[in-house]
């Protein structure tokens, strides 16, 4: 029997973040990419090394990575030239970086054009990116964000609020296996101690050495055993990476404190030794700096910590606030209020194993999950191209 044609329209999605890349940026890119396929066909124009990590793509342009500016013409070129071969009829920008690059391939094609906003790439703290970048950003006729606070950053910035909406990024729901949190201490020499997880690239937005100066003396206080375990390594590949050199600030701060030992430093980890990590631990810790020109967005990291049953404690800034659900959850305290953070911290590790808690995190992820988000996708590109 001849093969039955596939006339599904077309979708494109144009961006520098997607696997190989590591990051929350890179996984809701992919997961954009997987959950349009639900509805259309879909090319990437992405970096190199893309196209095997996206299966789901019926076609693939890539550029390397380095340097940024032949990166940004060179994927331009190959997201037009997949326009006008395959025509979508959507054009989606994985970022506010993409968004130039997304809007000839749609003009080229005729599609509509939407882009996805993770926070920094609105208030990217450059001249040029603001004022070269941003009239592209605001030509889109969907503005997908992270969170409630990029709905507002985007809207201060000239995005018109009815073309806004906002798109949490999702989570899996991971099967959970206490033996490979028990299997996790036992390989660490944890033992039975409280263990405050770390989850992330380190940059200082994370937060990690103001947090071990000004918080963890407090916590080791009254838990003279805890240790903070911390998973993530220096962003090399961040465009706000600031140069690396993270672990050593955080280093530096336990020193002055001399709580060095309460610390342990995993770097990169597999899927399954995260996985192993968040069950291990009674209360991941998440606490993001407020700076001026930068943003944590959402924290997917705080709702992938739900996902495992894991509470967080967490400063109050940026999207954050989208990621946690307090008391369901974990806490919020106030950016920069460290006597608090530290307190939450303390009570949290107070309530000790908790069915209730772990199964109100459990449902808060759910909720969340990648088939909701790609659902929530899907029905709004079908709106803005008028299905």
């Amino acid at each position: 029997m001849a093969e039955v044609a596939d006339r599904r329209s077309w979708a494109l999605l144009v961006t520098r973040n997607f696997p190989p890349l590591l990051g929350g940026m890179e996984k809701l890119n992919q997961h954009l990419l997987a959950e349009l396929a639900g509805a259309w066909r879909v090319a990437l124009a992405g970096p190199a090394g893309c196209a095997a990590n996206a299966p789901d793509a019926g076609a693939v342009a890539e550029t390397a990575l380095k340097p940024l500016p032949l990166f940004l013409f060179g994927t331009a070129w190959r997201a037009f030239r997949l326009a006008r071969k395959y025509r979508p009829r959507l054009v989606l920008a994985g970022s506010g970086l993409a968004a130039p690059m997304a809007w000839l391939a749609a003009r080229a094609s005729g599609a509509k054009f939407a882009v996805y906003l993770h926070g920094l790439d609105v208030i990217a703290p450059s001249a040029i990116y603001q004022r070269l970048w941003l009239p592209f950003i605001r030509a889109a006729d969907l503005v997908l964000v992270n969170s409630a606070n990029t709905a507002g950053l985007a809207q201060g910035r000239g995005v018109r609020a009815e073309r806004v909406r906002v798109l949490h990024p999702g989570t899996n729901l991971p099967g959970l296996d206490p033996a490979s949190g028990v299997e996790f201490r036992r390989r660490h020499a944890l033992g039975a101690a409280p263990v405050l997880l770390s989850v992330g690239r380190l940059t200082r937005r994370k937060g990690l050495a103001e947090f071990v100066a000004r918080a963890l003396p407090a916590i080791l206080a009254q838990s003279p055993g805890a240790r903070l375990v911390v998973i993530g390594a220096e962003a090399g590949d961040a465009l706000h990476g600031h140069g690396g050199g993270e672990r050593e600030r955080i280093l530096a701060s336990a020193r002055a404190q001399g709580v060095e030992a309460s610390l342990l430093f995993l770097g990169s980890c597999d899927e399954a030794t995260l996985s192993a990590a968040y069950q291990a631990a009674q209360l991941h810790v998440f606490p993001v700096l407020d700076l001026p020109g930068d943003v944590e967005g959402f924290g997917m990291v705080a709702l992938e910590s739900a996902a495992h049953g894991l509470p967080t404690v967490a400063f109050a800034v940026g999207g954050v606030p989208d990621a946690v659900a307090p008391p369901a959850t974990g806490a919020l305290v106030p950016g920069g209020d460290y006597d608090r953070f530290a307190g939450a911290v303390i009570e949290q590790l107070a309530i000790g194993p908790d069915s209730r808690r772990r199964a109100t995190c459990l449902a808060f992820a759910a909720d969340k999950a990648w088939p909701v988000f790609g659902a929530r996708l899907r029905a709004l590109a079908r709106e803005c191209v008028g299905d």
